[in-house]
């Protein structure tokens, strides 16, 4: 769709994350053990129509640009762009990263609005209509045009995307309600009293002058400099037109350990959450992924082609280049990319990480 500028919220830290957050961008955390937890956002943009997709970073940004490039970059149609850094990547073609980047002039982003801000020149270009905002940490497969379609219809300043949920989970997200007209009225982030079973899925279309406009009303206030916290109550209470859509089938804010470990499990559920082949595979797609119920050592998992089994794996999701030593049993676990299980070893309701270093998370409980 003409006019419209995605941009992809990417600066996460993933402090909740534990060890499998260290060292590296959340959104590059390994997930569904085909892809990573940006793939799925920057996968609906791209099967959305929509040829580019704007990258905001800024915790372990070169990495996250290196990786973005060489894995999104390759093939024409759609490309991530990468702010003040993409003439560099240009520049070193297709096949390479820059030894050198532009040195980095602006203050570090408190929040997701400063990260708009920020890269403003690239966020708001002169043809713009739309800004769609994504999130780098969420599992889902969703089509945006239908949405944004509907957007532009409705001549809103604001469509958020929302979900219905069990309301004592509500308490942690953005908790939203509308009325007849499916007009938003309330906006809570993270309601201690939820009083609406409805949640805020993250994503969003702006019309881009009004965002803009609300961003340099809230500019040298004293405000949280976030989205969610700051732009979208500015905008309630200034009587702006913001409509809801609500997303059908499942997904996912991966917040914490535990909720990633138990999302991967719902891959295995019946029917699963994301069919296997709609995963996103970006992490060593040559390497074949199937469902296998039952089989030699193996029931009811999520495996490589290139898996070395010689113990026994249930109900757990499997990454390329891992080893289950002998008479070792792996159990409602994810095993990420090359990591190996000891021969003997019990591995149960836990993540095994490339080093080989086991988190232990919450027991998921048999699947249904």
């Amino acid at each position: 769709m003409k006019g419209v500028r995605a941009v992809l919220l990417a600066g996460g830290r993933g402090e909740r994350m534990g060890r499998l957050g260290a060292g590296r961008s959340k959104p590059l955390i390994p997930f569904g053990g085909t892809g990573r937890l940006i793939d799925f956002s920057l996968g609906n943009a791209r099967d959305s129509g929509l040829g580019e997709v704007l990258i905001l970073a800024q915790y372990e940004e070169r990495m996250l640009m290196d990786d973005l490039h060489l894995v999104w970059n390759q093939a024409p149609g759609f490309r991530v762009h990468l702010g003040p850094y993409d003439e560099a990547y240009r520049s070193a073609g297709t096949a390479a990263v820059p030894a050198e980047l532009p040195e980095r002039t602006w203050p570090a982003e408190r929040g997701t609005a400063d990260a708009l801000l920020s890269k403003e020149r690239w966020v708001f270009g002169e043809t713009t209509r739309d800004i769609l905002v994504l999130h780098a940490d969420h599992v889902y497969r969703f089509d945006y045009r239908a949405m944004l379609a509907e957007h532009r219809r409705s001549g809103a300043a604001l469509t958020v995307s929302y979900q219905r949920i069990e309301r004592r989970y509500v308490h942690l997200f953005g908790m939203v309600e509308f009325d007849d007209d499916n007009r938003l009225t309330r906006f809570v982030e993270k309601p201690a009293e939820p009083t609406s079973d409805l949640v805020f899925a993250a994503f969003c279309a702006f019309d881009a002058q009004t965002l803009r406009r609300y961003l340099a009303l809230l500019q040298g206030t004293d405000w949280q400099h976030d989205i969610s916290r700051d732009v979208i109550p500015a905008m309630l209470a200034g009587g702006e037109l913001i409509r809801g859509h609500e997303v059908p089938g499942y997904w996912e804010d991966i917040g914490t350990v535990d909720r990633y470990h138990r999302a991967h499990r719902l891959l295995l559920d019946h029917p699963p959450s994301i069919p296997l082949a709609e995963l996103p595979r970006t992490l060593r797609p040559e390497v074949e992924r199937a469902i296998v119920g039952a089989g030699p050592g193996i029931r009811r998992s999520l495996i490589p082609g290139d898996l070395v089994n010689d113990g026994e794996i249930r109900d757990s999701v499997v990454y390329p280049g891992a080893r289950v030593g002998a008479g070792a049993l792996v159990r409602g676990s994810i095993l990420l990319p090359d990591a190996v299980v000891p021969p003997g070893a019990l591995v149960t309701d836990a993540i095994v990480l490339e080093d080989g270093t086991v988190q232990q998370c919450e027991p998921a409980g048999a699947l249904s």
